[in-house]
């Protein structure tokens, strides 16, 4: 599947070159004259492969309409018409929410906004058929831990079930669930019906033109907002959801105004703040929820009621309400500061490697997690850190600084970036030089591709980078394993890196640590994957992890007296209760699900699936010791392996900011 979005890519509309040009988001200026920039702010091969907002599985095709597409109905998607009613409803409830986008922020999201409000019907529509058809299946497009049980109990339904709890004579009654979850292409139907509309498409960095290499690519926010203009009930309110430059709001409402100019819709802009991985935790027990509305009587009210969709399971004190202006730069700013304390952290293991005096990072780490004004969140050293948010964002933020003629604003993100990128270049180099600087003729392991641990999401993984980096020192082989990603998705990331068909021969993606450690000389762990710890480390702390987040965000099961009408989130802790006192039932510990169908292993459905990781696949070091040549070197980019106990096996083993090896 090809990950690229590009201009010529997105979806137009036939008038979009006659229409009236909405205001743009930013100028037309371009970074000043004599400044530097890293390298993934220049044009180059690899930044023209800039992430997208979403994974690759859902990139191609987005769900604005396109000339000549028609829905299931067999409408035109494209009728400039508007639909008839120009008057302007005042909306007190939502009861029909759609998502323009089924990517990775709009299923997820939908799915626990359905799974929390089971009176609201929601649609999430997109025009690639593929996409939609995975959601419909029990193999979906994105793997999330807890995600397909989500998905199943609202686009499927429940049965009704009555549970016997000890200490209870009567039976506590668990009704049935409606579907109220819909994934399909019919776009104009969709938008037509919906009292909310969420915009979530890919705002990629722009490839060519002004601000290439770092301004924000909203065309596809725009044809979503053209489409949404010609088909949205009067009244409706617009939300976008995806991350985008601030002023994008504006802009939107621009269209809106253009098509519409006797109805009255509100903007809103509602960011996420998902970490992959985690997303169904962080959609379940938010840290808060932000939205920005303009500061009208209107714009308020429009925010109330995206409030109240929200109160159905989040509390009202964590749910912030500012400025669209505001909400918009928070993200940008949000993902900026995580980005910057990688790198700060990074920039002193790079110390603490080049001293050669003991000092260890994660002990710093440590020190520095304790003093209750920094925390230890996002203070663990590494090769660096990838995905398709922070890099875009942090560009998205420093041209902006740089539009206003902020420069040094601007070069303090910038300088973010080249920590980054001198950390996994650093990492790269040391495999090199260790291995008496050749790698001809050796085999070079990698372990892991996902840009991190729980997600098959391969956008920009610091991988790729390292691999393209070994991979111009000619190895005889770079062997590849990944337990979550699909080989697909790994093989289509490493043709964009920029090697040359020659380099590109030596890479093979294979199906176990054991092929891609037989023979090999080296072996380089690059995603934090737990069973790449060793059998005793990688015992699972799922369970305690749970129960701790419970703890903080202050959930806890409480029955009402009638015992007849429980919340998802009550039946989601009774079903984890009874899912501990009976091992192996998590899946559906009450037997309340709707049976799924099962794919054929030799279907292209099943083959194209990257949702199962391989949980059993352990990787057995002593195995591996014997497997491998001399002289068996072990590159820890995660700091996940025991270095005492791969060293007392004949490993020499190096760390990130753990000095160098003093074997």
């Amino acid at each position: 599947m090809n990950h690229q979005h590009s201009e010529s890519e997105g979806p137009t509309s036939p008038s979009t070159t006659q229409e009236f040009p909405p205001r743009s988001h930013s100028t037309d200026s371009a970074p000043s004259p004599g400044i530097e920039t890293p390298n993934s702010w220049k044009p180059s091969p690899w930044t023209q492969h800039s992430p997208a907002t979403t994974p690759p599985s859902s990139e191609s095709g987005s769900p604005e309409t396109k000339p000549d597409a028609s829905s299931h109905d067999g409408g035109d998607t494209c009728s400039t018409e508007p639909r008839d009613s120009t008057e302007s409803h005042e909306l007190g409830e939502a009861k029909n929410i759609c998502f323009l986008g089924a990517g990775f922020v709009g299923g997820p999201t939908a799915a626990v906004i359905a799974y929390h409000n089971p009176e609201i019907t929601v649609n999430v529509v997109d025009l690639d058929e593929a996409r939609i058809a995975a959601w419909n299946s029990r193999l979906l497009p994105i793997h999330e831990q807890g995600l397909l049980k989500v998905v199943r109990v609202t686009r499927d339904g429940t049965h009704e079930i009555s549970v016997v709890l000890p200490g209870r004579s009567a039976p506590v009654r668990i009704r049935a669930r409606r579907p109220n979850l819909l994934f399909s292409t019919r776009v104009v139907d969709a938008v037509s019906e919906a009292d909310i509309i969420f915009i979530c498409v890919n705002t990629p960095t722009k490839t060519q033109g002004v601000g290439a290499g770092s301004m924000a690519d909203v065309s596809a926010v725009e044809t979503a907002s053209r489409t949404v203009a010609k088909h949205a009930k009067a009244g409706s309110i617009v939300v976008e959801k995806s991350t985008v430059p601030c002023g994008t709001a504006r802009m939107i409402q621009d269209i809106l105004r253009y098509h519409r100019p006797d109805t009255t819709f509100e903007v809103l802009s509602n960011p996420e703040f998902l970490s992959e991985g985690t997303a169904v935790e962080n959609l379940m027990h938010p840290d808060r929820i932000l939205i920005g509305s303009s500061q009208t009587p209107s714009g308020l009210h429009a925010a109330s009621v995206l409030k109240r969709v929200y109160t159905a399971w989040v509390p009202a004190a964590r749910i912030v309400t500012v400025n669209t202006f505001s909400s918009e730069l928070a993200k940008l700013v949000a993902n900026a500061m995580l980005a910057q304390r990688i790198s700060s952290i990074n920039a002193v293991s790079a110390i603490c490697d080049a001293m050669g005096l003991g000092a260890d990072v994660e002990d710093v780490s440590l020190a520095l997690g304790r003093d209750r004004r920094l925390g230890p969140s996002f203070l663990e050293a590494g090769v660096g850190f990838g995905g398709s948010c922070f890099e875009k964002d942090i560009l998205s933020l420093a041209y902006l600084a740089r539009e206003l003629h902020l420069d040094v604003v601007s070069d303090y993100w910038l300088a973010v970036l080249r920590i980054n990128e001198h950390q996994r270049g650093r990492f790269a180099r040391d495999v090199v030089r260790e291995l008496n600087g050749s790698l001809r003729g050796k085999k070079i392991a990698v372990l892991g591709f996902a840009f991190k641990d729980g997600t098959n999401d391969t956008r920009n993984s610091i991988a790729v980078h390292v691999i393209r980096d070994i991979g111009e020192e000619m190895p005889r082989e770079i062997a590849v394993f990944d337990p979550g990603c699909a080989a697909d998705d790994i093989r289509d990331e490493v043709q964009k890196s920029g090697l040359g068909q020659t380099q590109l021969d030596r890479i093979k993606v294979v199906a176990s640590w054991r092929e891609a450690v037989r023979e090999a000389t080296a072996v380089c762990v690059l995603t934090q994957w737990k069973q790449f710890r060793g059998r005793q480390a990688a015992q699972p702390a799922r369970l305690s992890r749970a129960l701790r987040s419970k703890s903080r965000h202050g959930f806890s099961l409480r029955f009402d007296p009638r015992l007849d009408g429980l919340t998802e989130m009550q039946v989601r802790e009774l079903e984890e209760h009874i899912g501990r006192e009976i091992p192996g039932s998590e899946e559906d510990p009450l037997g309340r699900l709707q049976p799924l169908d099962v794919p054929n292993e030799d279907s292209d459905q099943a083959k194209g699936s990257s949702g199962h990781v391989a949980a059993e696949d352990v990787v057995d070091w002593v195995e591996a010791a014997a497997m491998m040549q001399e002289p068996r070197w072990v590159f820890d980019g995660r700091n996940v392996v025991n270095l005492t106990e791969l060293q007392g096996l004949g490993f020499r083993v190096r760390g990130v900011g753990k000095g160098p090896w003093m074997g």
